[in-house]
Order: structure tokens, then sequence, then C-alpha cells
């Protein structure tokens, strides 16, 4: 439903992205702040501002997690979600993405945040979210903004077309002229703009301004641009027509200018949102979800507090969802609704049900997991969208301080991991570790402080273990006796065994050539169990690989031989073998692939070979204006803090994934080093 202006009715979400620092949080708090959701405009710096309310986002100085408000203007109503700018905490926006209508892109003049705000704006324009920009801290701003919005151009696939132009006073700006409506405003400190007389010394700039918007909305519209070309006036209702159409179809991003600081520029985006924002019919269209499925919902959100359990932030696409409702997963599974909520930052109050396109809490949703789309009591065909997290780049190997905490460290983590899928808990066999993979330094660091912060667990951390294996260079012929006479049975066993190497690769390989029962056949398994029971860990401390044993000989007792006594002589004998075979220790090989921006190319190559790294080429990255990607092999151990490295040459914005290609010999002082810290000696 819309009025004749093309305005839509109904509640709508928003979302609020941009590059970190840029503002996302100052400008949530200078909407309610206006909309009269809450009396006074906190700030970032205080610490009291209704987003960024946990501990580590107010620790940090950071949003490390998306806040939800809600509030109202000129009779809409409205729910705005404020999601992490930085690259680590990223993933979060995917999910929030998957039910608004529109996003405000928070940007700022700095050309080095351009990278970034590619990375926000890829993501919006993959998942198809009518969006404009607000050009924040514009107080800050000294340069033209035509030749701001020219630097920005390159992160964004769709046009940014600047809706206004700034006024300025005494070097300063102080207001800006709206090109679509033709008016003058100056602002005013935390409060509405002031309308002032058109200032006639501004009108040339404002027809090359205006035209210049005009111009780019014509390329969707061949009637506009007739007109333009025969230098005919068009039609306000008409411009509006196009800007509307064309923002809610992504073919145009349009350009705000104002101040989350000071306040500036809010009502007049307010009032574009109002105008130009889809409601959640057209989001359910662009979801593919038919009307007249039944209520659906789809989480955008998971989260857990310590009084209400785990909560889930939800758009209801259609119908309604009530207290006590049962919503179901695709799989079938199912969850009953234990309370309908408002929310403002951390503040929850009960609510009754939730109609199409609210945007509300649901309680106790427990088989439901972020992306989720629910049905009340039926199974959707399928969510309608896919999360997929990225891969980890890096890993923290963590522990419970107190081993009684074990348990609750897991139940802790599955919590933690059910907020924030982009985290990999893993058990890793080769190290014997447990491993918490995120998205880089900060990320990790965030969910260890909600562990002991939240849930009150000390955890001890450190640097993942290196998974080296060893093998051999030459082969030996050695027997192997294990004899053990106390009394009644003894035990006996004679074993003669060859070990070889084997090419790189074939893992370990035993056989048997007993001929004439020397060995009795029923022993010869229990001989292979003892040789692979020494491969667990050889002389240099680590698993051995691509080794053959072969059992050539031997001997039995009729009374005393057992498989446990050839077992014994096996492991005696690859213990006594081994040494003369001169063992060496063989590192993991990453293939490794490096996104960056391109202008960090040539750093990024550097960083790869500073780490051992052998480059095999680079190129463009697919359907990625100005960036490249790098393909490298590298050994795993300088690997680990690899993506602080290329954040810091990238602007915060560089990201890697990597598969194990090949072990490789590690000799020298490398090697030396590797054996002295597990506490071995060279052979």
């Amino acid at each position: 439903m819309g009025d004749a202006n093309g305005r839509v009715a109904g509640p709508r979400c928003i979302a609020l992205v941009g590059p970190f620092a840029s503002g996302k949080t100052s400008l949530l708090e200078a909407i309610l702040a206006r909309t009269g959701a809450i009396h006074r405009q906190g700030t970032v710096s205080q610490g009291n501002t209704v987003g960024d309310a946990s501990p580590e986002a107010r620790a940090h100085a950071m949003s490390v997690e998306a806040n939800i408000a809600e509030t109202s203007f000129m009779g809409d109503d409205y729910t705005f979600i404020d999601c992490p700018g930085s690259v680590e905490f990223l993933f979060e926006t995917q999910g929030v993405l998957a039910g608004v209508d529109a996003a405000i892109v928070v940007a700022e003049a700095d050309e080095k945040k351009v990278p970034a705000l590619q990375l926000i704006l890829k993501q919006l324009e993959e998942r198809g979210v009518p969006h404009l920009v607000f050009l924040n801290k514009i107080d800050k701003v000294d340069g033209r903004v035509h030749d701001i919005l020219t630097m920005l151009q390159p992160a964004s696939a769709v046009p940014l077309v600047l809706r206004q132009i700034p006024i300025r006073k005494d070097g300063r700006i102080a207001g800006f002229i709206d090109l679509a409506l033709e008016r003058a405003h100056i602002y005013q400190e935390q409060a509405p703009s002031e309308v002032i007389d058109f200032p006639s010394a501004e009108r040339e700039r404002e027809l090359e301004a205006r035209f210049e918007m005009l111009e780019a909305v014509a390329d969707y519209d061949d009637a506009l641009m007739e007109q333009l070309l025969e230098d005919i006036q068009p039609d306000a209702d008409h411009v509006f027509t196009d800007l509307v159409k064309e923002t809610r179809e992504g073919q145009i991003c349009p350009v705000f200018l104002g101040s989350a600081e000071h306040g500036n520029g809010i009502a007049r985006l307010m009032k574009a949102l109002r105008h130009e924002a889809p409601a959640v019919g057209r989001t359910c269209e662009r979801l593919g979800l038919d009307e007249g499925t039944g209520s659906v919902v789809q989480v955008l959100k998971t989260f857990h507090t310590p009084h209400a359990g785990k909560l889930s932030v939800v758009r209801v696409l259609e119908g309604t969802v009530a207290d006590a409702s049962v919503l179901m997963r695709a799989d079938g599974s199912e969850s009953r609704v234990s309370g309908v909520l408002k929310v403002i930052g951390t503040q929850t109050s009960k609510r009754g049900p939730a109609g199409r396109g609210e945007t509300v809490v649901l309680g106790k949703l427990e088989t439901a997991q972020t992306g989720d789309t629910l049905r009340v009591d039926a199974p959707p065909a399928s969510n309608l969208v896919t999360l997929e997290p990225p891969e980890p780049v890096m890993a923290y190997a963590v522990r419970a301080g107190d081993r009684k905490d074990e348990v609750k460290l897991s139940a802790a983590l599955t919590r933690i991991l059910e907020e924030d899928p982009s985290l990999i808990f893993e058990q890793v066999q080769d190290t014997a570790e447990t491993l918490l993979r995120g998205q880089g330094e900060m990320h990790l660091r965030v969910a260890l402080e909600r562990l002991t912060g939240k849930y009150g667990i000390p955890v001890e951390t450190g640097h993942p273990h290196v998974p080296y294996k060893e093998t051999i260079r030459t082969t030996t012929s050695v027997r192997g006796r294990h004899k053990k006479q106390s009394g009644g049975h003894g035990q006996f066993g004679d074993v003669v065994l060859t070990i070889a190497p084997v090419p790189r690769g074939e893992g370990i390989v035993f056989t048997s050539t007993i001929t004439g029962g020397v060995v009795p056949k029923q022993y010869i398994p229990s001989v292979e169990a003892g040789v692979k029971d020494y491969l667990r860990e050889g002389p240099l401390g680590f698993p051995i690989v691509d080794i053959a044993v072969t059992l050539t000989d031997g001997s039995y007792h009729s009374v005393d031989s057992s498989d446990q006594a050839f077992k014994a002589a096996a492991q005696v004998g690859m213990r006594e073998g081994m040494e003369a075979c001169k063992p060496v220790l063989l590192e993991p090989i990453m293939d490794v692939t490096l996104f960056c921006p391109s202008e960090a190319t040539a750093k990024i190559n550097a960083i790869v070979s500073s780490r051992r790294g052998q480059i095999l080429g680079f190129d463009a990255r697919p359907d990625w204006l100005g960036w490249d990607q790098v393909k490298a092999t590298m050994p795993a151990a300088e690997i680990q803090d690899l993506i602080i490295e290329m954040r810091s040459a990238t602007a915060g914005v560089g990201t890697f994934i990597s598969r194990f290609d090949h072990l490789s010999e590690l000799t020298g002082k490398l090697a030396d080093q590797v054996l002295q810290h597990h506490g071995r000696q060279a052979a």
C-alpha cells in the first residue's frame, strides 16, 4: 500500500551499515533523539549510547554485534539495526540483511576507507537490498562534495547520485540545498534545519548539480532523458517518482549529507526513508516469498541473556506471531514462542502479537538459528536465504583455566557460536588441542572476553601448535625381540622388520613376507598394531608418515608367545631401527589465496615472500573492481598471525583462504628451533 507519492504504509526495518568508525552508532543515536525515542543524544566517547551497550563494545569503543532500536517518525514505525563495521564482525550483517527493507550506508570523506565501503556495498548489492548513503561528518569536510563522490564511486556498482549540495558560510558547511525539492536549509545544532530563502549566489551551482542528478536518473527513464535533451524542465512529481522507483530497484544510490554528532541532516534523511524505502511487501518479493503462505518470520539475530535465556530477533514477513505460537524450521523441528518483546538497545519489554512488517524479539526459540525462515504451525519449504560464514583466518588454542569448568566452557562456547556463526570450535586430533577459529584478533578477543565476562569462565589461550610430521630418508633392517620370564607363562615375541621411506603422500604401508610360519598368522595383526602405535610419535616427537614397514622374519614360542608379546616386539624393533633411518622433520605447506585492494598487492607479495611463501601468480579478483587475488604456497607456521599483517597493509580489509597442500622437509636452523621448542634434538 502507498499514497499518491509512492510512500508505503506499514512498519519498516532499516539496517545501518558502513565502515568501522564511520558513525553508525552515532547516527542511530541522532535518529532516536530526533524522533523522540530517547530524551537526550548520547555519544560513543562517553559510553552512553543506546547502541554498543555491551561491555565488549564499550571496552573497545566499537560495534561488535548488531544493535536494535524502535522509533516512529511522522506516524510511521521503524526498526533500525546498527551493524558492526569492522571486517572481523561483518558476518553479523548478513543475517540482518536477510530481512530488512533498506539500508543506510554511513560513509565519510576518507579515501582509506573506500575498500571497506566497497565490502559493505558488495553485500547490499549481492542481496539486492535498496540503499542510500549518508555522507557523515560533513562539518569536517574541506574539499568539494563532488570530488568526494568521485572518490567513493569505485566502491559502488551503481551510480552514487548526489541529492544535496552544501551551503558554506565562513569557510565551513552550514547547511544544504535539496536538489529534488530545490529548497535551502541551514543546520541547527541538535535540531531540525531551518528553511531559508534560496541563496541567489548558489543558483548556478545548484542548477548544475541538479542536472547531473537528473541525468543519472534519466538513464533509466527515456521520457525524462528526452525532456533533458530538449531543455524541458521536468515535472517535480515525475522526478520524485523516478527517484523512488530507481532507489527501490537498486538502480541508483542517493547520497545525503549530514553530521550525526551534531544532529544535522537527520530529518531530511528520515523523510527520504519515509518516501523511498520500500515496505515489507517488496522485501518479500526480493526474498521470493509468495503471499498467502501463512505466518512467516525470518530470524535476523540470535543472542543469549542471563535471565531470559535464548532470544531471537525476527522480522515478521507474513501474518502474525503471538506468545505460544509454534514456529517450525524447514527440517520440521519446532519451537514454541515464550514471550514477544520490543527492544531498544539492551532494554526489552513485553508486547502483544507482532504483525506483518514488525521486527520483534521472540523468547525461547530453542531450535531456531540465525538465518532460519520459520513458519507458524507448518515447516517452510526451505530457508529464504543462505548464510555462508567466511572461512576463519586466525585461531587460538583454548582450554578452561580450571579442569572442573570444562563442561561449562563447552556449554558457553555453544551459546557464543549460536550468537556468532562465523566462529568455529574445533577439536584437532593431530595436536590434541581445542581451537577457537574466527575472523581476526579482535573477533577472537571479544569472544574470549564474553566467556570470562558473560559466563564467568576463566580461559587459558595460546597459539595453536603446527601439526608437524616426520619421516625417514634411508632404509634399514632390524630385529625386535621382547622376552620376559617371571614365573608361569612368560612373554616372547621376535620379529625382523625392514623400514623404508616411500614417496611423499603415500602414508603408512605395512606388509608381511613371512613364509613357513616363523611368525604365526594370528600374530601378524599384532605386529602391525605395534608398528602403528609406535608411528604415532617418532624419535623427533611427531607422527611418522610416508614409511613402509615389512615383516620379513621372526620366531615364536609355543607357550610364551602372545598378541601382546609380538606387539611389544614390533615396538622394540621400530624404536631401535628408526634411529638408523635418519628421521627428518616435515612441515605442512598450505595453498593460499590472498585477497586485497590492487594498490596493496605489492605489499601483500612482500609479506608472502617474507614468510617463506612462494608466489604462484596474481590476477584481478573476479567481480571485484579494483581488487586482486594472489595465489601462493606458504608454511602453516607462517599463517597463524598472517591476517594481522595483511589487515595492516590493506586498511583492514584484506583476507585469505587456505588449504593443506603438501608436506615439505624442514631442515637447518628452523628445524632445530622447532625441535628445541618441543624439547627434542635433531637426529
